[in-house]
C-alpha cells in the first residue's frame, strides 16, 4: 500500500479516469477549449525568482461567500476567510515571502502541467506528469447540504492516474498584509494554525503524518494508480473551527461539483459562444454572496494596471455600476433569484444610507472607512498596496443612470417595485434632475472633477427611464420633470460634448479628448446613429489596438486596455448595424482569457497577458452582454 493515500475504491474520482488524462495531457485527442485547458502540458517551474507567477497561470475558486486564487503550480497564493473582503490568511500573491500559502505540488520540478475547470463549474482540475507517474489534483472550496458551511472548506483532492507520484504539502499561513504573526500548535486535536483571529486545520488521512513546525504544516505522501488521498484545510474567524474529517471533506467535493452543475446548467443560451458566456456567469457566480445578493467588483486587491505602477486598487467591495452591470448579466442568463436578491440588496442599501445615493459599499451594506496602505512588496513590486478605496468620497453622477436603466428593465421584465422602493426611486430621480449640471469624477473614477460626456448620458438615462415608469405608474412623481429635464440634458450634450474635427463624442465638455465609456450609450438608446457610428471610428482610431481599446486619450502609458472597453465597442457596433465588425472583433477577442477563460481588468496589447485584479466583474459581464447584443442583432437581422 502506497504511504499516505486510500484506494478510490467504488467511487470514481471525478473526470479523473486515465483516458480523460491522456487526453488533457495531449497523448490522446486534443483536449476540449470549452473546459478551458491547455492544448499542450505546460512546465509546473512558473514562479519567478521572487516567487511571483503571470495572472494567466492563476485559476480561482469559491463557494458564494469565499475565493481562493491558485497557481499552476499548486500553490493557494490567496484566500481570505471567511468570506473574500476579509484579511487574508493567505497572501503570497502580493507578499511571497511573509504573505503565506497552501502549497501542493509533486516534488519533480521537471512535473508537466495542464489544468482545466470540471466542466459547468468553478472547481480546478489540474493534471501533473512527473518521470514516475501521473496524478489529478482536484481543488474546491466546499459547500454543504444546506449551501455554505459554517466555516470554511478547502479540498484538494489527489488521485493517482498512472505509476506514482510523490507529492509535498506546505501550508503556511501569513501576516494578513501585516496585520498579525502566524503560528501553529500540534496536539490531539491535530495541526491547529493561528492567523490573526482565524483559526485553521491541516485534515489528513491516517497514513499522511503531518510535521507541525513552528509557522507552518508539511507533509510528504505518495499516491500510485486508483489510489486518493485528500486534504483539507478547515478555517473559522471569529468562531469556534468544527474539526470535520477527512471523508467528509471528500464527498462534499462531489456535492460541491454537483451544486456548481445544477446552477450553470440553468443559463438560458442557445446561441454561438455558449462555453465563454457559461464560464463568464460562473465566474460571476464566484462573486456573488449567497447569503445576502451584495456582488463584489472583484476578489482581490492591488494587482496593477500595469506592474510596476502605482495604479492598484482594492475592488473587494459592492460598486453600484459593477453591481447593475452584473445584473444585467445575470439577466441575460436566465437567473431569477440572484437578480433579485441583487437588486434588492441595492435598493435596500441605497436607502440605509440616503437619502442621496453613494458611489460603492461594503458586502454588509456599509460606507467605508479611510483607507490605508499595507506595508507589503506589492505584486512584482507594484505599490500601494491597498486596503480600502477612496472612491467612496467622490461624486460619480453616472450611478443613476445605471441603477434606473436596470431597474427599468427589472419592471420590463415583469416585475413589481414596493411602495418604498417606488418613493426612494422617485426621490432620487428629482435629485439627478437636480445635479445633472454638476462637475464629477466620471466613471473612471479620476482626481479631477468635470462635465464628463458619459456621466451626463447616464443622467439623460436615469431621467428617461424614471419617466418612463411614472407614465406606465411604477412612479409616482413630476414625470413632466423628468422628461423636460432628459431633454434638455441630451441636448446639452449634443452641443457641448461634440467633436466636430474629430466626429465624435468627446471624454468632456470642451476637449476633443476621446474616453470609450460613451460607447455605452448606444445600448441605452442615447444614440444608435450616424454620431455614435463616426464615435465608434475615432475611439477605434485613437485607442484601439488590435482588438483591444484603451479607456480614454493618453492613458495608455499609465496602464494596460481596459478588457470591457473591447466588449462595449463590439455592443455598440452591433446596435449602429455594423455586424460584420462586430462578429470580427468578438472572434479576436476570444484570445484574450486566460486558459481557464478567466479575465481581469486589464490586457495587455501584443500578448494578452492579464493585469490588474481577477477575476474581474466588469471584464465578464461586459463579455456576456456584448455576446447578447451581437445575437439580438443577428436575430433582428435574420427576421
Amino acid at each position: 500500500m502506497v504511504v499516505g493515500a486510500r484506494t478510490a475504491g467504488n467511487r470514481s474520482p471525478v473526470n479523473a479516469s486515465p483516458a480523460s488524462t491522456r487526453d488533457l495531457l495531449g497523448t490522446g485527442p486534443a483536449a476540449s477549449e470549452r473546459d478551458g485547458t491547455r492544448s499542450s502540458p505546460q512546465s509546473i517551474a512558473v514562479r519567478d525568482v521572487d516567487g511571483f507567477v503571470d495572472l494567466d497561470d492563476y485559476g480561482v475558486v469559491g463557494n458564494g461567500c469565499g475565493v481562493a486564487v491558485i497557481a499552476l503550480d499548486g500553490g493557494v497564493d490567496w484566500w481570505a476567510v471567511p468570506r473574500l473582503d476579509a484579511p487574508p490568511v493567505f497572501s503570497a500573491l502580493l507578499d511571497p515571502v511573509d504573505g503565506g500559502r497552501c502549497s501542493l505540488r509533486p516534488v519533480d520540478p521537471r512535473a508537466e502541467v495542464v489544468r482545466r475547470y470540471l466542466p459547468g463549474t468553478n472547481v480546478l482540475e489540474t493534471t501533473y506528469r512527473t518521470v514516475d507517474g501521473t496524478a489529478t489534483v482536484v481543488d474546491s472550496l466546499n459547500v454543504g447540504n444546506a449551501g455554505a458551511l459554517p466555516w470554511s472548506e478547502l479540498a484538494r483532492r489527489v488521485t493517482g492516474v498512472t505509476g506514482s507520484v510523490r507529492f509535498a504539502l506546505h501550508v503556511a499561513p501569513g501576516t494578513g498584509l501585516g496585520r498579525w504573526g502566524p503560528w501553529t500548535e500540534d496536539d490531539s486535536r491535530g495541526a491547529l494554525l493561528h492567523a490573526g483571529d482565524t483559526t485553521l486545520a491541516v485534515r489528513a488521512p491516517d497514513g499522511v503524518e503531518l510535521d507541525v513546525q513552528s509557522l507552518s504544516v508539511r507533509a510528504h505522501f505518495v499516491v500510485g494508480a486508483g489510489e486518493r488521498c485528500v486534504i483539507g484545510v478547515v478555517a473559522s474567524a471569529d468562531r469556534p473551527l468544527f474539526l470535520t474529517g477527512v471523508d467528509a471533506i471528500d464527498a462534499r467535493i462531489d456535492l460541491s461539483v454537483s451544486r456548481w452543475r445544477q446552477w450553470s446548467d440553468q443559463v438560458c443560451w442557445d446561441a454561438p459562444r455558449r462555453e465563454q458566456v457559461v464560464r463568464s456567469a460562473l465566474a460571476l457566480k464566484l462573486l456573488l454572496m449567497s447569503e445576502t445578493g451584495a456582488i463584489a467588483a472583484a476578489a482581490t486587491t492591488s494587482l496593477p494596471e500595469m506592474v510596476g505602477g502605482p495604479k492598484n486598487w482594492d475592488y473587494r467591495y459592492c460598486w453600484i455600476r459593477d453591481t447593475v452591470l452584473t445584473v444585467d448579466a445575470l439577466s441575460v442568463c436566465g437567473f431569477e433569484e440572484e437578480v433579485h436578491a441583487a437588486v434588492s440588496w441595492l435598493l435596500r442599501t441605497i436607502r440605509r444610507h440616503g437619502p442621496d445615493i453613494h458611489v460603492m459599499y461594503t458586502l454588509d451594506g456599509d460606507l467605508l472607512e479611510t483607507s490605508s496602505h499595507a506595508a507589503v512588496p506589492g505584486y512584482r513590486d507594484s505599490r500601494p498596496v491597498m486596503i480600502g478605496n477612496d472612491a467612496i468620497s467622490q461624486v460619480q453622477l453616472g450611478i443613476y443612470g445605471e441603477l434606473f436603466g436596470t431597474v427599468a428593465k427589472w419592471v420590463a421584465d415583469g416585475h413589481v417595485l414596493d411602495v418604498t422602493s417606488a418613493r426612494q426611486l422617485a426621490d432620487l430621480a428629482d435629485r439627478c434632475a437636480d445635479v445633472w449640471r454638476h462637475d464629477d469624477a466620471g466613471i473612471w473614477e479620476l482626481q479631477q472633477n468635470r462635465p464628463y460626456t458619459s456621466s451626463k448620458m447616464n443622467c439623460w438615462r436615469a431621467l428617461d427611464a424614471a419617466a418612463r415608469l411614472a407614465a406606465d405608474g411604477h412612479l409616482a412623481g413630476p414625470a413632466h420633470r423628468w422628461r423636460a429635464a432628459a431633454d434638455r440634458i441630451h441636448a446639452w450634450v449634443d452641443e457641448h460634448c461634440w467633436s466636430e474635427r474629430k466626429q465624435a463624442y468627446t471624454f468632456y465638455a470642451g476637449t476633443d479628448e476621446l474616453d470609450a465609456s460613451v460607447l455605452l450609450a448606444a445600448g441605452y438608446g442615447f444614440d444608435t446613429g450616424a454620431r455614435m457610428s463616426s464615435t465608434i471610428d475615432a475611439i477605434v482610431a485613437e485607442l484601439g489596438v488590435g482588438p483591444l481599446v484603451y479607456r480614454y486619450s493618453g492613458v495608455h502609458a499609465e496602464e494596460q486596455t481596459f478588457v470591457a472597453c473591447a466588449y462595449w465597442l463590439v455592443g455598440a457596433l452591433a446596435i449602429v448595424g455594423r455586424l460584420t465588425e462586430a462578429r470580427c472583433r468578438m472572434d479576436d477577442l476570444d484570445r484574450i482569457a486566460n486558459p481557464l477563460g478567466l479575465l481581469a481588468e486589464m490586457s495587455t496589447p501584443g500578448t494578452f497577458a492579464l493585469t490588474g485584479n481577477l477575476p474581474q466583474a466588469l471584464s465578464h459581464l461586459a463579455l456576456i452582454n456584448a455576446a447578447a447584443t451581437l445575437r439580438d442583432a443577428e436575430q433582428k437581422e435574420s427576421a
